[in-house]
């Protein structure tokens, strides 16, 4: 489904990848933010990719891309995201000693 400025719905690519991390322990909140038990957190995007023929792709808020956003690549986009988070606690854990 496409919006008013021509541009793929995001909305239901997010909202499954939500469903798919909360299915993992994490905890998910609006514009999918994603937070371990910890509190560590990672905000998360869905937008077309140009390089991709515009397809849409999941994005770290650093403008990373994780993978596409459709039904076959969310699982892969989940675990990279669970890993993002790990390796984030860890520098955490890290600067805190």
């Amino acid at each position: 489904m496409d919006d008013r400025t021509g541009v793929p719905d995001s909305c239901a690519p997010l909202a499954a990848l939500g469903r798919q991390l909360a299915m993992r322990g994490l905890a998910v909140e609006h514009k999918l933010r994603v937070a371990d038990a910890t509190g560590v957190s990672l905000t998360i995007t869905c937008r077309p990719r140009p390089e991709d023929g515009g397809r849409l792709w999941v994005f770290t808020e650093a403008g990373e891309p994780i993978g596409g956003a459709d039904g076959a690549h969310l699982d892969d986009a989940a675990l990279h995201i669970l890993g993002h988070l790990t390796r984030r606690a860890e520098r955490a854990r890290e600067a805190a000693r």
